[in-house]
Protein backbone atom coordinates (compact mmCIF):
# COMPACT_ATOMS: atom_id res chain seq x y z
CA UNK A 1 0.00 0.00 0.00
CA UNK A 2 1.44 3.35 -1.06
CA UNK A 3 1.47 6.54 1.01
CA UNK A 4 0.53 8.47 -2.15
CA UNK A 5 -2.52 8.03 -4.35
CA UNK A 6 -0.28 8.71 -7.38
CA UNK A 7 1.95 5.68 -6.69
CA UNK A 8 0.36 2.24 -6.84
CA UNK A 9 1.46 -1.29 -7.56
CA UNK A 10 0.87 -2.08 -11.21
CA UNK A 11 0.24 -5.83 -11.17
CA UNK A 12 -3.41 -5.75 -9.96
CA UNK A 13 -4.37 -3.55 -12.93
CA UNK A 14 -2.99 -5.81 -15.67
CA UNK A 15 -5.49 -8.08 -17.43
CA UNK A 16 -3.62 -8.58 -20.72
CA UNK A 17 -2.18 -12.11 -20.71
CA UNK A 18 0.69 -10.88 -22.89
CA UNK A 19 1.97 -8.71 -20.02
CA UNK A 20 3.61 -10.00 -16.83
CA UNK A 21 4.39 -7.63 -13.96
CA UNK A 22 6.35 -8.64 -10.87
CA UNK A 23 5.37 -7.94 -7.30
CA UNK A 24 5.94 -4.45 -5.86
CA UNK A 25 6.59 -2.83 -9.25
CA UNK A 26 4.78 0.48 -9.37
CA UNK A 27 3.65 3.12 -11.83
CA UNK A 28 3.65 6.79 -10.85
CA UNK A 29 1.01 8.81 -12.64
CA UNK A 30 -0.22 12.37 -12.33
CA UNK A 31 -3.67 10.97 -13.20
CA UNK A 32 -3.88 8.50 -10.32
CA UNK A 33 -5.77 5.24 -10.47
CA UNK A 34 -7.36 5.88 -13.87
CA UNK A 35 -3.91 5.87 -15.47
CA UNK A 36 -3.13 2.52 -13.82
CA UNK A 37 -6.27 1.05 -15.34
CA UNK A 38 -5.19 2.34 -18.76
CA UNK A 39 -1.47 1.46 -18.48
CA UNK A 40 -1.68 -1.70 -20.60
CA UNK A 41 -3.32 0.27 -23.44
CA UNK A 42 -1.86 3.78 -23.14
CA UNK A 43 1.70 2.99 -22.09
CA UNK A 44 2.21 -0.39 -23.77
CA UNK A 45 1.72 0.37 -27.45
CA UNK A 46 1.25 -1.73 -30.61
CA UNK A 47 0.88 -4.91 -28.57
CA UNK A 48 -0.89 -7.59 -30.59
CA UNK A 49 0.36 -10.83 -28.99
CA UNK A 50 -2.14 -12.89 -31.00
CA UNK A 51 -0.35 -11.73 -34.18
CA UNK A 52 3.25 -11.21 -33.09
CA UNK A 53 3.48 -13.64 -30.15
CA UNK A 54 5.56 -11.23 -28.08
CA UNK A 55 5.27 -10.60 -24.34
CA UNK A 56 6.16 -7.74 -22.06
CA UNK A 57 7.79 -8.91 -18.82
CA UNK A 58 8.40 -6.37 -16.05
CA UNK A 59 10.35 -7.65 -13.06
CA UNK A 60 9.82 -7.07 -9.36
CA UNK A 61 10.45 -3.79 -7.51
CA UNK A 62 10.52 -1.64 -10.66
CA UNK A 63 9.71 2.08 -10.59
CA UNK A 64 7.99 3.37 -13.74
CA UNK A 65 7.41 7.10 -14.12
CA UNK A 66 4.54 8.84 -15.88
CA UNK A 67 4.52 9.07 -19.69
CA UNK A 68 6.78 6.02 -20.15
CA UNK A 69 6.02 4.28 -23.45
CA UNK A 70 6.86 0.66 -24.20
CA UNK A 71 6.58 -0.16 -27.90
CA UNK A 72 5.98 -3.76 -28.87
CA UNK A 73 6.62 -5.71 -32.09
CA UNK A 74 3.26 -4.75 -33.56
CA UNK A 75 4.85 -1.36 -34.26
CA UNK A 76 7.12 -2.96 -36.87
CA UNK A 77 6.34 -2.84 -40.57
CA UNK A 78 7.89 -4.72 -43.45
CA UNK A 79 11.20 -3.24 -44.51
CA UNK A 80 12.11 -5.55 -47.38
CA UNK A 81 9.01 -5.36 -49.55
CA UNK A 82 7.87 -2.62 -51.90
CA UNK A 83 5.14 -1.58 -49.49
CA UNK A 84 5.42 -1.19 -45.72
CA UNK A 85 1.62 -1.09 -45.34
CA UNK A 86 0.16 -3.79 -42.99
CA UNK A 87 -2.45 -5.18 -45.41
CA UNK A 88 -2.78 -8.35 -43.31
CA UNK A 89 -4.44 -6.60 -40.36
CA UNK A 90 -7.41 -5.54 -42.49
CA UNK A 91 -9.94 -8.19 -43.49
CA UNK A 92 -10.83 -6.72 -46.86
CA UNK A 93 -7.37 -7.44 -48.30
CA UNK A 94 -7.57 -11.20 -47.62
CA UNK A 95 -3.79 -11.39 -47.36
CA UNK A 96 -2.43 -14.92 -47.97
CA UNK A 97 -0.97 -16.49 -44.82
CA UNK A 98 2.46 -17.01 -46.39
CA UNK A 99 2.79 -13.23 -46.80
CA UNK A 100 1.96 -12.48 -43.17
CA UNK A 101 5.21 -14.15 -42.09
CA UNK A 102 7.22 -11.30 -43.56
CA UNK A 103 6.89 -9.22 -40.39
CA UNK A 104 9.38 -10.39 -37.82
CA UNK A 105 8.74 -10.09 -34.12
CA UNK A 106 11.60 -8.53 -32.20
CA UNK A 107 10.85 -11.01 -29.41
CA UNK A 108 9.80 -10.40 -25.85
CA UNK A 109 10.56 -7.08 -24.16
CA UNK A 110 12.10 -7.82 -20.77
CA UNK A 111 12.56 -5.27 -17.99
CA UNK A 112 14.61 -6.79 -15.17
CA UNK A 113 14.14 -6.40 -11.43
CA UNK A 114 14.72 -3.15 -9.51
CA UNK A 115 14.77 -1.05 -12.69
CA UNK A 116 13.96 2.67 -12.51
CA UNK A 117 12.45 4.06 -15.73
CA UNK A 118 12.38 7.87 -15.77
CA UNK A 119 9.66 10.21 -16.97
CA UNK A 120 8.76 9.95 -20.65
CA UNK A 121 11.29 7.25 -21.52
CA UNK A 122 10.55 5.09 -24.58
CA UNK A 123 11.53 1.43 -24.82
CA UNK A 124 11.59 -0.14 -28.27
CA UNK A 125 10.43 -3.69 -29.13
CA UNK A 126 12.49 -6.68 -28.04
CA UNK A 127 14.78 -4.72 -25.73
CA UNK A 128 16.13 -6.40 -22.60
CA UNK A 129 16.97 -4.13 -19.65
CA UNK A 130 19.21 -5.64 -16.99
CA UNK A 131 18.48 -5.71 -13.28
CA UNK A 132 19.17 -2.55 -11.28
CA UNK A 133 19.40 -0.28 -14.32
CA UNK A 134 18.32 3.35 -14.44
CA UNK A 135 16.73 4.72 -17.61
CA UNK A 136 16.94 8.51 -17.75
CA UNK A 137 13.97 10.78 -18.42
CA UNK A 138 13.02 10.95 -22.13
CA UNK A 139 15.62 8.31 -23.03
CA UNK A 140 14.89 6.19 -26.11
CA UNK A 141 16.14 2.67 -25.44
CA UNK A 142 16.87 0.96 -28.75
CA UNK A 143 19.10 -1.92 -27.63
CA UNK A 144 19.76 -4.19 -24.66
CA UNK A 145 21.07 -2.64 -21.45
CA UNK A 146 23.52 -4.44 -19.17
CA UNK A 147 22.61 -4.82 -15.47
CA UNK A 148 23.20 -1.83 -13.17
CA UNK A 149 23.73 0.62 -16.03
CA UNK A 150 22.66 4.27 -16.08
CA UNK A 151 21.53 5.25 -19.58
CA UNK A 152 20.16 8.39 -21.18
CA UNK A 153 19.68 10.17 -24.49
CA UNK A 154 18.25 9.37 -27.90
CA UNK A 155 19.30 6.76 -28.73
CA UNK A 156 20.07 5.83 -25.12
CA UNK A 157 23.74 5.33 -24.34
CA UNK A 158 25.41 4.07 -21.18
CA UNK A 159 26.46 7.05 -19.07
CA UNK A 160 28.09 4.90 -16.43
CA UNK A 161 27.81 1.69 -14.46
CA UNK A 162 26.28 2.09 -11.02
CA UNK A 163 28.87 -0.15 -9.36
CA UNK A 164 32.09 -1.99 -10.18
CA UNK A 165 31.91 -5.40 -11.86
CA UNK A 166 32.55 -7.30 -8.61
CA UNK A 167 29.66 -5.57 -6.82
CA UNK A 168 27.34 -6.10 -9.79
CA UNK A 169 28.18 -9.82 -9.81
CA UNK A 170 27.48 -9.96 -6.06
CA UNK A 171 24.09 -8.26 -6.49
CA UNK A 172 23.14 -10.49 -9.41
CA UNK A 173 23.98 -13.55 -7.30
CA UNK A 174 22.10 -12.20 -4.27
CA UNK A 175 18.82 -11.76 -6.22
CA UNK A 176 17.32 -10.00 -3.20
CA UNK A 177 14.05 -9.35 -5.09
CA UNK A 178 13.22 -13.09 -4.98
CA UNK A 179 13.63 -13.41 -1.22
CA UNK A 180 10.66 -13.54 1.19
CA UNK A 181 9.43 -10.12 2.27
CA UNK A 182 10.66 -10.56 5.85
CA UNK A 183 14.17 -11.29 4.60
CA UNK A 184 14.01 -8.26 2.28
CA UNK A 185 13.04 -6.13 5.29
CA UNK A 186 16.10 -7.41 7.16
CA UNK A 187 18.28 -6.51 4.16
CA UNK A 188 17.06 -2.89 4.00
CA UNK A 189 20.01 -1.42 5.97
CA UNK A 190 22.37 -2.99 3.42
CA UNK A 191 20.22 -2.25 0.37
CA UNK A 192 19.64 1.40 1.26
CA UNK A 193 23.09 2.34 2.57
CA UNK A 194 24.61 5.35 0.77
CA UNK A 195 27.29 3.94 -1.57
CA UNK A 196 28.40 7.28 -3.05
CA UNK A 197 32.15 7.36 -3.46
CA UNK A 198 32.62 3.62 -3.07
CA UNK A 199 34.77 1.91 -5.67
Amino acid sequence: MSKSNKVKYLKPYITNTGIEVGDYSYFYSFNGEQALKEFQNRNVLYHFPEMTGDKLVIGKFCAIADEVKILMSGANHRLHSYSTYPFDIFNEFETPKELTKNIKSKGDTIIGHDVWIGYGATILPGVKIGNGSIIGAKAVVTKDIEPYSVVGGNPAKVIRKRFDDQTIAKLEALQWWDKPIEEIKSLLPELLKNREGEK
